[in-house]
């Protein structure tokens, strides 16, 4: 059977959703085999993680050479585990988590292998066909590569973690890294300040916030702490100041697709609605019994964000309790 490579998606070691949710995609088509591209110290542990989700094998890339560069060296990984690949069987599929950092890999990727591209996918069948929402999630497509190797890059959330052990054999590889690859340095970083909250773009609910929360984020934030959510913003509450462009969900900020998604004092403005409308299920908060998010949803309540919510935490808290 042929090899279907996975970037694992990790933090210092640290394995993140996405990873297991590309593992599942993996055993439609092919033998999983993922790719642990980081501390040799860690490779021990994130490999008994991706073998409980199904992994026969563990590529182990010590990082140590190739760590403070941006995304090219990986890519030259990618390519030469594929082409080692192809001397046993080949590869059937490269997956990668759809963030900003995957989907530059996944191009680089592309040219070098000569294969064709597919990104943002949100479903990926057995024989290869690939689903994705297009036009701000006006459109649903389907497609499929049909020029060497698949490259596909999966936002998260479009697959349900898939317990169950494979062999996880563990190999080491080196790579070999091209000058060129290293043009690009990182040379200072700040940690980003932890909230104790989900990531958002991997959480399993979502809580938003507009410009009717008039800059006050106290019953937004206090809904998801109680629903164990991330927080979102619209662009509107961005733009005013009031939340990070991180907290963005939207056509320029981050896409999201969460099993519940509660939008409160947004309108629902098309650049909101294509980061979010591919989410399961839909709430809305908002005064405008008209506003556009209401064609949206699943479920609407028309009323104050500053009443509602401080209402609907304390009555989950009390069944929690």
């Amino acid at each position: 059977m042929s090899e279907v490579l996975v970037l694992i998606d990790h933090v210092d070691g640290a394995v993140r959703k996405p990873t297991y949710e590309l593992l599942a995609i993996a055993k439609r088509l092919g033998e999983p085999s993922a790719v642990f591209i980081g501390g040799a110290d860690k490779a021990a542990e994130v490999a008994e993680k991706v073998k409980a989700y199904g992994a026969e094998k563990v590529y182990v890339v010590d990082d140590a050479q190739i760590k403070g560069y941006l995304v090219a060296p990986k890519a030259e990984v990618l390519q030469q585990l594929a082409e080692k690949a192809q001397s046993s069987g080949g590869v059937a599929a490269i997956l990668i988590p759809s963030s900003g950092e995957g989907k530059e890999i996944g191009a680089r990727l592309s040219i070098k292998l000569e294969s064709g591209l597919i990104t943002d996918a949100v479903d990926v069948s057995a024989e290869g066909v690939v689903t994705q929402s297009v036009f701000a999630g006006n459109f649903t497509l389907t497609g499929k590569v049909t020029k060497g190797t698949p490259i596909i890059t999966v936002k998260p959330n479009s697959a349900a973690p898939e317990e169950g052990a494979g062999a996880g054999t563990v190999e080491e590889f080196t790579a070999t890294i091209s000058d060129a690859a290293k043009k690009a340095q990182i040379v200072a970083a700040q940690p980003r300040q932890a909230t104790g909250r989900p990531e958002l773009t991997e959480a399993a609910i979502v809580v938003s916030g507009g410009r009717g929360t008039g800059g006050n984020f106290e019953p937004v934030e206090g809904l998801a702490d109680a629903l164990g959510a991330a927080v979102g913003a619209s662009r509107a509450a961005v733009d005013s100041g009031w939340k990070p462009h991180t907290f963005q969900v939207g056509q320029t900020g981050k896409t999201v697709s969460p099993q519940l998604y509660v939008a409160n004092g947004i309108s629902g403005a098309i650049q909101h609605r294509a980061g979010m409308q591919t989410s399961k299920t839909i709430v809305a908060v908002n005064k405008d019994e008209e506003a556009p998010i209401f064609e949206l949803v699943d479920f609407g309540v028309v009323g104050d964000l500053h009443t509602v919510l401080p209402a609907a935490t304390e009555e989950i808290n009390k069944r929690k309790g």
